[in-house]
């Protein structure tokens, strides 16, 4: 079997297993859910354990979980009987990660964690495993095959894990009505936290670098403003000083091509009404969506009261290190 077709098996085999999953998803992963809102509610924290390639799925879901709002730590299973379950509070929810249902480290965890008034979530591929009779949730992970050609590392069924986690750490953010303003204050650093937490008040052109022009210049007059602004389009505003419409420079070229009189003509004749724009307090990320899902070279910015306060340019985003 050549390189791409193994690569090719792979994915066949684990995109079925978490099909197979994803099936016998029931109303445990609902309870599940529940137990872990409750537990947050009461601010305790979810505690993750898991060995081997359990416990390596299981700090991801951990930081999956704290990333979104839901404050999960990592239990060494074996570290635990020699002190580290002092992290285990009362009231606390343990995520035990064990495909098995068998692990020695696990399983001889189980008397110590019943000392404490936790519950305990089981994500495992055996439920009638010595893990799973602990439980008070059982998330049934089973796959029908590892994609290791021998059948035995675990690939389809960390896989399948995984996902269960995400499931479960999404389904979360849902019943807790986490917000994107919410996710931004946990990412404070990086691509993420500057396209959250930075405004487009923040990285907007403003005062000489912002077009303005009212309706009734001429496209002459509107464009000398552009060239004082360096920029390629105009915000075009009413007597009361409210944003109208937009006029561009490819508004300019389109216009030449069948009226050469163009210079002459008013804005209110001439511009685009009603332009796509965006608020100042509105967050730089949903300057992106916009940018993205629009074709569109600059974005308007407006305050509360429609007044065109200054312009995003697309040309600007990288150097921003918002993309």
């Amino acid at each position: 079997m050549s390189h791409l077709a193994r690569a090719r098996e792979v994915f066949a085999i684990e995109l079925a297993a978490l099909k197979s999953v994803r099936a016998g998803l029931d109303a445990s992963f609902g309870r599940a859910v529940e137990l872990v809102v409750e537990t947050l509610a009461r601010r305790n924290k979810l505690v993750v354990a898991g060995i081997g390639k359990s416990g390596n799925i299981g700090r991801k879901i951990a930081a999956t979980l704290s990333s979104t709002g839901s404050t999960a730590v990592v239990l060494n299973s074996v570290d635990a009987l020699h002190g580290d379950i002092g992290i285990v509070n009362e009231g606390d929810l343990v995520l035990a990660l064990s495909y098995s249902g068998e692990s020695d480290e696990l399983v001889h965890l189980l008397p110590a964690l019943k000392r404490f008034s936790v519950q305990i979530i089981v994500l495992t591929g055996s439920p009638k495993s010595t893990l799973a009779k602990h439980a008070d949730v059982i998330l049934n992970c089973r796959v029908p095959k590892e994609a290791c050609p021998f059948n035995l590392a675990p690939t389809s069924s960390t896989t399948a894990t995984l996902v269960m986690g995400d499931a479960l750490a999404m389904a979360v953010m849902d019943a807790r009505g986490f917000k994107v303003k919410d996710y931004a204050k946990r990412h404070p650093s990086g691509a993420i936290g500057r396209a959250m937490l930075v405004k487009v008040g923040d990285i907007m052109r403003r005062d000489e670098r912002n077009a303005l022009a009212a309706q009734t210049l001429t496209v002459k007059e509107a464009l000398l403003v552009m060239t004082r602004a360096k920029s390629g389009s105009v915000s075009v505003v009413d007597a009361r000083g409210k944003l109208a419409g937009v006029f561009t420079d490819g508004d300019l070229r389109r216009h030449m091509a069948n009226d050469e009189h163009i210079l002459m003509r008013r804005l209110k004749d001439v511009m685009t009404p009603k332009p796509i724009c965006i608020r100042d307090e509105a967050l730089a990320v949903e300057a992106l969506r916009i940018f993205n899902e629009r074709n569109i070279d600059d974005l308007i910015v407006v305050n509360a009261k429609r007044e065109p306060v200054g312009l995003v340019d697309s040309q600007d985003l990288p150097k921003l290190k918002l993309m």
